[in-house]
């Protein structure tokens, strides 16, 4: 049994999409993309991935990810490896 005002959908990992299309990246105040894989929100702009926890992205610069730390993750988003892009890009 639900709750009558329960949010209506979750993505698996409990992270509300209706979230995820507000978030901007606080360095760069760019649109971020959903990486499903990894469960993390990329910057492409600013090459940090912002980990995603217990359903709640950390949206803290010192526990993004540098991603060029890690050369696995270069190029752009691909939809076949579950990444989604967010935002409207203002």
């Amino acid at each position: 049994m639900s709750a009558p005002d329960a949010p209506a959908e979750f993505m698996p990992n409990g992270v509300d999409p209706r979230l995820l299309e507000l978030l901007i990246c606080p360095v760069t105040r760019q649109p971020l993309v959903y990486d499903r894989a990894a469960n993390e929100l990329i910057s492409a702009k600013a090459r940090l991935a912002y980990p995603i926890r217990g359903g709640i992205p950390i949206m803290l610069e010192e526990e993004a990810r540098d991603m060029d730390v890690l050369p696995g993750l270069s190029g752009g988003a691909d939809e076949a490896s579950g990444v989604q892009e967010t935002g409207e890009g203002t």
